[in-house]
């Protein structure tokens, strides 16, 4: 019995150190960096349609990478080198999602009917709009309100 139950008080105390030396600790989103086709192409869309804010980029990537800012530390990162379609298009799939203004969707929707952009909107659970876009490569792009309250 002592054996077991000092087995026992081995796992508990080997548990308790592997979990504490495995956890990671986030403190922010930095950037996501999509693969694509057409540097220009998906540069323009995300900065024409979606609005993002170009970034500096070293000259010695400049022919091959394109950055944007989302919001303060947060980038997107346009990777030339994409060869193969995304096959995993769907709103319900993977997509990434960007935080939209409260009660801007109309305006937006509005917006993406002038530029000639298909797209999906819909009211979530809590009464907030989603707007999902598809970038020239295939990524599925939700446009978010906040929660409403």
């Amino acid at each position: 019995m002592k054996k077991i139950i000092s087995l026992f008080a081995f796992s508990l105390l080997f548990t308790a150190a592997v979990s504490a030396q495995s956890k990671i600790e986030i403190q922010g989103y930095n950037h996501v960096g999509l693969a694509v086709k057409d540097l220009k192409e998906s540069a323009r869309f995300y900065k024409d349609i979606i609005g993002l804010i170009y970034l500096d980029v070293p000259e010695s990537l400049a022919a091959i990478r394109r950055w944007f800012r989302i919001a303060p530390g947060q980038e997107l990162h346009l990777l030339l080198g994409r060869k193969d379609p995304v096959t995993n298009n769907d709103k319900n799939s993977a997509h990434f999602s960007l935080t939209i203004p409260a009660n801007s969707a109309d305006t937006i929707e509005a917006f993406l009917k002038e530029k000639e952009v298909p797209y999906h909107r819909q009211k979530r659970f809590d009464g907030a709009f989603q707007i999902y876009v598809t970038d020239p490569d295939g990524y599925v792009i939700e446009l978010n309100e906040p929660k409403k309250l």
